[in-house]
């Protein structure tokens, strides 16, 4: 096999294009426990995700995970199911459209917009090959974490390195490395909050619920917990709501170790046993609707405060096609390709004479 993938066609004065590539978490490809299977597998098998010497994992994987999981796992996914396919797939692809309207709105129609999934598809290789084929010499790589995790963004850097590994012409890239504290990204969120109550009036206590991980991340040194409380604490200021009455939780635990704390459903039902009716959830951490919020947090998490004695439990959708999230996120697009948006030397003068120059050094029509 050849160390690198064969380069695209290429003419001679064809302009340089910029791309931008958003990547999502993943999504198995059907709620069956047949799909289940080879997306945990990927998901699992990633050493940023899953920090076990890998002899060992490999063991607790493949003979009890994978056997047990993915039945279990694909229910879960069924309750959520659109009929357009994943929640997490359908939102992440209609925000890269929504983008690439607003972004070549504002730029001039000069920039290519490509969506990934971490684990499953579509592939970052595959999108990035997307993206080479429309020839983009630039790349941005958005990846949808508002906080920096070394299992979530980290992996989509280390995904992207990996596919360069195979090309022979490399473009330049640039991340997206955080966005917790982005005025725009905040604005969202607390306005979206605003509206929920100016429907249903103000709860006794918004909790405000974050993809859990390990609690030795922490002590290693990944900023992922200090970026989540950030965000909190942002949209806290911006709604003006008294800081006694919101809650930061996390969610989403895997496995015996312990994670960040405090954990979302012994909060909520903790609350509920102490006397409190109300509590709105919303989950600043995903800026897309999918299995963790539709299902963990709207279906089960609401399950245990009303069954411990709450009486109303509003979940508060993610930010998913909302005109004022796709206006941040453009924003912030346009804010990281910088200075890559100058076109002022891609001049039609000047590309005719790039076209005649290679012509005269002996290049094919």
């Amino acid at each position: 096999m050849a160390r690198y993938w064969p380069e695209p066609d290429y003419k001679h004065g064809t302009p340089a294009r910029k791309g931008v590539l958003l990547v999502n978490l993943g999504t198995p490809e059907a709620p069956t426990a047949q799909a289940l299977r080879p997306y945990l597998k990927q998901f699992l098998s990633d050493p940023r995700v899953v920090e076990i010497p890998r002899a060992l994992w490999w063991i607790i994987l493949n003979g009890i995970i994978l056997n047990t999981r993915p039945a279990k796992s694909a229910a879960k996914y069924a309750s959520v199911w659109m009929d357009a396919g994943s929640p997490l797939k359908v939102h992440t692809e209609r925000q890269a459209k929504l983008l690439d309207g607003y972004l070549n709105a504002a730029t001039g129609g000069d920039v290519e917009v490509a969506w990934a999934m971490r684990y499953g598809a579509p592939s970052i290789p595959d999108a990035l090959q997307e993206l080479r084929a429309r020839n983009c010499t630039r790349i941005l790589v958005v990846p949808l974490y508002p906080q920096f995790a070394g299992s979530t963004t980290a992996s989509v850097m280390d995904e992207v390195a990996r596919c360069m590994l195979h090309w022979r012409n490399l473009p330049e890239i640039r991340y997206v490395r955080s966005f917790q504290d982005d005025p725009g990204y905040i604005a969202a969120i607390a306005q979206s909050v605003r509206e929920n109550w100016v429907k249903h009036g103000e709860p006794d206590r918004l909790l405000m619920s974050f993809h859990g991980v390990p609690r030795r991340t922490l002590d290693l040194g990944d900023p992922y917990h200090c970026e989540c409380h950030k965000t909190a604490r942002l949209v806290a200021e911006s709604l003006d709501f008294p800081a006694e009455r919101i809650l930061v939780t996390f969610q989403s635990r895997f496995g015996k170790a312990e994670w960040l704390k405090p954990y979302t459903q012994p909060t909520l039902e903790k609350l509920a046993r102490e006397g409190v009716k109300r509590v709105d959830v919303i989950c600043p951490g995903f800026v897309s609707d999918c299995l963790e919020t539709l299902e963990e947090i709207a279906i089960e998490c609401k399950e245990a405060f009303l069954t411990h004695g709450g009486s109303t439990f509003h979940y508060i959708p993610c930010l998913n096609e909302r005109h004022d999230w796709i206006t941040a996120l453009t924003d912030l697009t346009r804010c990281h390709l910088g200075n890559w948006l100058d076109t002022t030397t891609d001049t039609p003068e000047s590309l005719a004479a790039a076209r005649q120059h290679a012509l005269d050094l002996g290049a094919k029509q």
